[in-house]
């Protein structure tokens, strides 16, 4: 599978040395890195209507919708992958939606730890109507937080922490150099690590911005898979998901 692929590049460029002036930040070395949540859509729903994890970690995903929201598990029997819903049409009385919701585990709540969430996203620029949230763990304005998402204005991939302990947070968000909406997969990968946080794309650093090293981010939310609730205004992905996982170190 992809995944596999892109976390091998990734880990192949871990060093101590300090980067030059201008380059992209030296990574601290790996200590026991731990997948904690890896979902590939592979055998669909099981058991009740969940999505399995296959870390061995994680917990399974259940399916929630709304005003008959469908989600599909397409592709070969050996290899699958998830569609949401298509985009609503404007001013819709109803509008069809659905999202994969795990449970509030703490493994996906990294503290100040070196942590790793990414995914395999295919898109259209059609299917970019705001922000469309790819996968997330707490909300914004209540704790903190780590997402990943797609913007609306140049389809670019974004990757966003908040830390803890503030009544008015600080938001930190990345955005990568090139965007990701042209209907082919992407692999999307999100990196916290000290004081950097740092979006890869197809396993290249995209983007890179300077975070506090003391941000700690845990919250009691569970992990939330192509949107961040049901509200009118949320934030719904709409294309086609694969290979979503979480790693810590």
């Amino acid at each position: 599978m992809r995944f596999t692929a892109l976390l091998g590049t990734v880990l192949a460029a871990v060093t101590l040395t300090p980067a030059p002036a201008g380059a992209a930040p030296a990574q601290p070395a790996a200590t026991a890195p731990v997948t904690v949540a890896r979902y590939t859509f592979d055998t669909g729903t099981v058991g009740g209507g969940k999505v399995s994890d296959r870390s061995g970690r994680g917990s399974a995903l259940s399916v929630r919708r709304v005003d008959g929201g469908n989600m599909h598990f397409n592709g070969t029997t050996a290899d699958k992958y998830a569609a949401f819903p298509a985009t609503c049409a404007p001013k819709a009385a109803t509008c069809a939606r659905s999202l994969l919701e795990g449970t509030d585990d703490p493994q996906l709540d990294p503290g100040t730890r070196l942590f790793r969430w990414g995914a395999t996203v295919r898109v259209t620029k059609a299917q970019v109507v705001g922000s469309s949230n790819v996968m997330q763990k707490g909300v914004y304005d209540t704790e903190s937080q780590w997402k990943m998402q797609i913007g609306a204005n140049q389809a670019k991939a974004q990757c966003v922490v908040i830390g803890q302990g503030s009544a008015k947070p600080d938001i930190y968000l990345v955005r990568s150099t090139v965007g990701v909406a042209d209907n082919k997969w992407h692999d999307v990968m999100c990196q916290r690590s000290g004081s950097f946080l740092t979006v890869y794309v197809d396993g290249k650093d995209s983007g890179h911005i300077t975070i506090p090293a003391t941000l700690s981010i845990g919250n009691a939310k569970p992990l939330r898979i192509g949107g961040p609730n049901f509200n009118t205004t949320s934030d719904m992905f709409h294309g086609l998901l694969d290979d979503v996982y979480a790693r810590l170190g």
